[in-house]
Formats: C-alpha cells, structure tokens, sequence
C-alpha cells in the first residue's frame, strides 16, 4: 500500500537516499539535494513529502507554498509540487501516479487552505507528464523555460 508522510529524517533519510540517473537528474533533484537546499535557506515555506510503500521509503517529493508557484499560478491559495522522485529500483509499478492521486488528499487533510495545486514537468520527460495526466492534472497549453529547456505548466483544483 502507497502511502504519504511528511519527512521524517531519523526514519525516511536512508531510504530516500537511491541514486537517480544522469537522465533522471536532468529532471529533477534528488531528495538529498532538496533536503539541503531546504536547510541552508531555512525554507519555512517547503514541506518534503515521503512516499511509502508497506511503511518503506520508496520515493519523495516537495510541496512549497513559496514564491516560485506564482510562476505557475496567481493564486495565493496554490501548492506548487517539486522534485518528485521515486527510487528506480521501485520504478514502473506505478507508485509515482499513486502518489500523485493520493497528493489531494493529503494537501486538503493538512494544509486546508491550500485549493490548487500546480506543477512544471519538462516537455521532454514524456513519462511524467502522462502520469501527471493520468493523476488528473490539466494542462491548458500554458508553458515556460525551467533549467533544462521548455516545461508544460500543469494544475489541478482541489
């Protein structure tokens, strides 16, 4: 079973530790680089977010209500999702677009405010893009420039 938890360093640190790919990495950061990123700006605004399958770490992601969502949104109320990974030794059984179902449940149980949540994935990663889809992510033809070239802006009301 797929579940969500915000991060628990002294238990999910070691399991969210896989290496990804150079491909992988063209993509997104891994959980290591977030997490210390996270800490040397003493980001209040960032919570990264565990994916467990049976209580095991088997992926990770960032819900950031900071100022990088208003590049994909003007709602105040918006979660922008970032830097989501899954383990490759885990990849392909579809524990990426079970977490991306189960994000909506999890952002309105803690973070009630919170109405949207949006998401950039690069043009060229083809495989999240139609798990974003799959997941129920809109993408109305809106797109801009991320650090490794043009990214569909993606949303999803809650």
């Amino acid at each position: 079973m797929v579940k969500l938890e915000f991060f628990k360093p002294e238990e999910h640190l070691a399991g969210v530790r896989y290496r990804l790919d150079e491909d992988q990495l063209r993509f997104t950061a891994s959980a290591n680089q977030v997490l210390q990123s996270i800490e040397a700006r003493d980001d209040h605004d960032a919570y990264p977010i565990t994916i467990l399958e049976n209580h095991i770490p088997v992926g990770f992601f960032v819900l950031d209500f900071g100022k990088d969502k208003f590049e994909l949104t003007d709602n105040k109320n918006a979660v922008l999702v970032r830097s989501l990974s899954v383990n490759p030794e885990m990849q392909g059984r579809g524990i990426g677009k079970i977490a991306m179902t189960l994000v909506d449940d999890f952002v309105r149980e803690n973070f009630k405010h919170c109405d949207e949540i949006v998401l950039a994935v690069n043009q060229k990663n083809e495989s999240a893009y139609h798990i974003y889809l799959k997941a129920g992510y809109i993408y109305d033809g809106k797109t801009r420039i991320g650090r490794s070239g043009p990214q569909y802006l993606m949303y999803k009301k809650l």
